[in-house]
Formats: C-alpha cells, sequence, structure tokens
C-alpha cells in the first residue's frame, strides 16, 4: 500500500519543495513548527500542521505523525536529515522513512568511518591523522556532520588549540557530537559532488555532477551542473567512484557524493545521505524529479531515473545576510519581487519574519539554459529583477557574482572569494594577453586565506578605532578577553553564536581592554556595542 500522508520534519523552502513532490503524487501533508516558528511559510501550506518542541527532537515529529495518523516522514535536509537513531526511530514506530537505512547512515555520516570505507572499495580520499602527521595547513573537521559547522582551516600549530576547541563546540551545538579530526587541507580544489540514487532492489545510478566550488564559511554560494571542469572520461570515473562507495554502504535513497578536485586527481570528501540544497540543478539537466524517487522508493518502487545531462543550470541561493562579510541578519521582509521565467524555491513571503534561529536562506534562484552562457545570462537577468525590501541580503554580491569574469570562464576554486573579495572590482582585462575570450585575471592569486572576518564590526566614528559591535544578532558563548588584557591584532575577544555558527569578534590592532560590555549567555542585537579598546 502507498503513502497516504507524509510529514515533513523541517521548515522553509525544503518543506515546500517535499510537499509539491506530494500534491503531484495525491498524498496529503503535514507540517510542524516550534513556538518561534508557527507562523512561517511551510506552517501555512500544508494541509495539518501540528506543534513540536523543536526540529531536533526526534520523538516529537514521531508523536505528530502519529496524531494526525501520517504514514511517512520526509527530514529534508539539516535538524535530523542524516540520524541514523531518527530513521530507527521513525522505523520502529511503524513508519515509513524517506531516507537512505540506518545503517547506511551510520556508515555514511561518520567522516571517518566514511573515508575508511572508501579506501576499502577503491576510492581516494584526503590523508588524515594527527596534527603533527598531517602538516600544515591543515583542516579541522566535525566526524558527525557537514555544512560547515564544526570545520576550521588551521596554517600555524599556534591556532591549533583555539580552532580545535571552536570545532568541537560548534559540532557538539549543531550535531550533538563533538568529535573532530583533522586531514590534509587542499589549498585550491574544485569541490564536484555526484548525486546518486539508490532502489531497494540493488540498482544504483549517478544522475552527473554539480560543480559547488563558490562557497562562504564553508557553504555553498553557487552551484552549477555539469561542472566546466569535467570531461567525459574524467565524470565516468567520479561516477564510478561514487557508485562504489554507495554500494558498497547498502545505501537507498537519493544521497550525493563529495569529492575534492585538483587537476584530473580527486579524492572523496563525504556522503551526504539526504536531498541537497542544490538538488534543482540536477532535476533541471537530468529531468528527473529527486523528490518524488525518494518517495517512491521508499515505497519499494523501483527506480525510473536514468542518466542524461541536457543543457546547464546555475543556482544561487539569496540570503538575509551582510553581502561583504556573510555574516547573518535579522528582520521582516517587507518587500519581496522573485523573478519569472527561472525556477525559483522560495521559503518566505512577503510580510515574514526572518529570525536569527534558524537559516537565514529566503529562495534559491535557478536557471536553465542550452548552454553554460545561456544559463548565466538568463541568472543574471532573473537576478536584476529580484527586489528584497526591510532585511539586509546578498543579493548585490550574486548580482557581482554572476557577471565576475572568472565565474564566466568556469575557473572557480574553492578560494575564490579570498582571491576576489565581495563586491570587489572585477580583474583587469589585458587585450594584449587573451585569455578565455579576450581578458585574463589581473595577477597571481593572493595567499588563500579564512572567510573574511570582522573587522567590519570596529566602529570606525573617530580618528581611531575604540569599539568592537556585534555584526548580528546572537548570542554570546563565548568571553576571551577581560578588562586591562593586552591583545594582539586579530586576537579574539568574543565569540557569538548565530543560525548555529559561531563567529569570533577579533580585536583589529594591539590594544588594551578598556571595557567588555556582554557576559556569556547574554542575547545581542546587531550594533550592540561588546568591548571597548584603547590604544
Amino acid at each position: 500500500m502507498g503513502i497516504e500522508k507524509l510529514l515533513v520534519a523541517n521548515r522553509g523552502e525544503i518543506a515546500l519543495r517535499v510537499f509539491r513532490a506530494c500534491a503531484e503524487l495525491g498524498i496529503a501533508t503535514v507540517a510542524v513548527a516550534p513556538e518561534d516558528d508557527a507562523g512561517s511559510l511551510h506552517a501555512r501550506l500544508a494541509d495539518e500542521t501540528v506543534r513540536i518542541a523543536s526540529y531536533l527532537d526526534a520523538a516529537e515529529h514521531v508523536r505528530a505523525a502519529r496524531e494526525t495518523d501520517a504514514d511517512a516522514i520526509h527530514p529534508g535536509y539539516g535538524f535530523l536529515a542524516e540520524n541514523a537513531d531518527f530513521a530507527e526511530a521513525v522505523e520502529a514506530a511503524g513508519l515509513t522513512w524517506i531516507g537512505p537505512p540506518a545503517a547506511a547512515l551510520r556508515a555514511g555520516g561518520d567522516k571517518l568511518e566514511a573515508k575508511r570505507l572508501a579506501r576499502e572499495a577503491g576510492v581516494p580520499v584526503v590523508p588524515e591523522g594527527a596534527p603533527q602527521e598531517v602538516g600544515f595547513p591543515l583542516m579541522v573537521k566535525a566526524a558527525a556532520g557537514g555544512g560547515g559547522r564544526g570545520m576550521r582551516v588551521v596554517r600555524e600549530p599556534g591556532e591549533l588549540e583555539e580552532a580545535l576547541a571552536a570545532a568541537k563546540r560548534e559540532a557538539k551545538a549543531a550535531f550533538g557530537d563533538e568529535r573532530v579530526f583533522c586531514e590534509r587541507y587542499v589549498e585550491r580544489p574544485r569541490h564536484v559532488e555526484i548525486q546518486l540514487l539508490g532502489d531497494a532492489h540493488g540498482t544504483v545510478v549517478a544522475l552527473g555532477e554539480r560543480e559547488c566550488s563558490v562557497q562562504r564559511r564553508h557553504q555553498k554560494v553557487l552551484e552549477e551542473a555539469p561542472s566546466p571542469a569535467l570531461d567525459p572520461e574524467l565524470r565516468a570515473r567520479m561516477s564510478d567512484a561514487a557508485v562504489a562507495f554507495a554500494r558498497a554502504i547498502g545505501y537507498r535513497s537519493a544521497g550525493t557524493a563529495e569529492f575534492m578536485l585538483d587537476g584530473r586527481d580527486f579524492w572523496f570528501l563525504e556522503l551526504n545521505g539526504r536531498i541537497q540544497v542544490e538538488h534543482p540543478l540536477t532535476e533541471l539537466v537530468s529531468g528527473s524529479d529527486l523528490v518524488v524517487e525518494q518517495i517512491r522508493i521508499a515505497q519499494g518502487e523501483p527506480l525510473t531515473a536514468e542518466p542524461r545531462i541536457v543543457g546547464h543550470a546555475v543556482e544561487v541561493r539569496l540570503y538575509a545576510e551582510d553581502p561583504k562579510t556573510f555574516l547573518p541578519q535579522a528582520g521582516r521582509v517587507e518587500r519581496l519581487r522573485l523573478p519569472d521565467g527561472i525556477r525559483v524555491d522560495a521559503g518566505v513571503e512577503e510580510g515574514d519574519e526572518v529570525g536569527t534561529g534558524y537559516d537565514p536562506m529566503i529562495a534559491k534562484l535557478i536557471a536553465h539554459g542550452s548552454t553554460r552562457t545561456d544559463a548565466l545570462d538568463r541568472l543574471a537577468s532573473a537576478l536584476a529583477k529580484t527586489e528584497v525590501g526591510g532585511v539586509v541580503t546578498n543579493l548585490r554580491f550574486l548580482r557581482w557574482l554572476v557577471a565576475h569574469p572568472a565565474v564566466r570562464a568556469g575557473e572557480t576554486t574553492t578560494a575564490f572569494l579570498t582571491e576576489y573579495p565581495p563586491l570587489s572590482a572585477p580583474p583587469l582585462r589585458l587585450p594584449d594577453r587573451p585569455w578565455r575570450g579576450g581578458f585574463r585575471l589581473n595577477l597571481p592569486p593572493p595567499r588563500p586565506s579564512p572567510p573574511p572576518d570582522l573587522d567590519a564590526a570596529v566602529d570606525h566614528g573617530g580618528a581611531e578605532q575604540s569599539t568592537l559591535t556585534a555584526p548580528m544578532p546572537g548570542t554570546v558563548i563565548r568571553v576571551l578577553a577581560a578588562e586591562g588584557d593586552h591583545v594582539q591584532p586579530r586576537q579574539p575577544l568574543v565569540v557569538l553564536e548565530a543560525m548555529k555558527m559561531e563567529t569570533p569578534i577579533v580585536s583589529p590592532y594591539e590594544a588594551v581592554v578598556r571595557k567588555v560590555h556582554v557576559s556569556e549567555g547574554d542575547r545581542v542585537g546587531g550594533g550592540e556595542v561588546l568591548v571597548e579598546l584603547e590604544e
């Protein structure tokens, strides 16, 4: 018997996306929302809505499903989507789990175990180990999750202790598991991922790749399919590696194998055992509906999707965040004009509030064209027609990004936003040295650096900088300085948490701490004074 009513254990645009798939299949929908999210768009648009204590409380989702006689749960992405215990609890309650088996989630979700299994399956992986074995620079990563949480680049031994402590705190808050590990940091790779689908009959297919190299704070900003870096031979090798890993862990449902790519060498990073934020790209170039496929697979049906690539697709994420620092912003969306003519997956409507408790995404804009240039042109035109009022967004940054010569040339790596700071002037065009259509990148790229830090949080109101302010609303989770302390340039003084991400507030210069205005646990508003300094 098929699924008749489905509960989505999530919120925002992914909840709405699952609702659309359910409508296509004739399945009734149930939304859940805690008190602080009760007025959100997904809660207004489901057939039924149930109040829960928290999106992270597995028992609450099961209770809500039972109360509404739902017979299946779709976890979306984030929250409990890759939680094996949640998958087991759903099935133990007699409900259908729309996702991979719990055993596959455990194997793929623990990055260390996943790397071991990948090696056994003949899939290349980035070396990991003790810091002295790995060497510097290295990457500290959370063992139990992704999405940029619990990740730190460490370039010098002196930075290691604080990076490990911060990564553990962030991992614990995001995944309930503070385990971290160190692996070699590849300086300027591409980030390429392979979309997988597996059914209960042993069939696993790779539906092509997505290029996701343009990132901020280890989270993706612009994605495209197919990758401009892959040719058929390299695509086949990466797809075969992804399928081999999926088979090794008995994977079922939709999932994504993520790789770093440097030239023609690639290394397996992790398996995301869920639907991805950027899944619309694959849908547009393959013609498959990945969420419908997930539901059909959960009902025991064989795969219908087949590998194919038609045209090109590009996606950007419209966020409520500062367009230069990428720090989350809060406020009411007083005006929202989203474009026609391309795919738009929105999670809010005009009049909705963007708070500090959840992901600040407003919408995803995805353009499809016959060629890569056509897709980028369509997206640029759509962004020109997009309007958001009442809350600060990254719209200006997205317009700059889609027009950038390096993006247009398909030459981006994960270091793109450190080599070309957000909203900076484009590279010089040198007609005597043509490169990819009449321009050449200006100079050899500078050494990649960590994501933009918070010098922008310094008040420049006088002749000398004297106060550090909160760049966005959040919670003070650490105070690292006291009155009278002598501090060095870039030394962290306060750590804020917002949207489940930690943001260090650093001293812009050598100074003495005159006054600390906050304590650990304090909630602060954007612009609130945190620390006063004097030279």
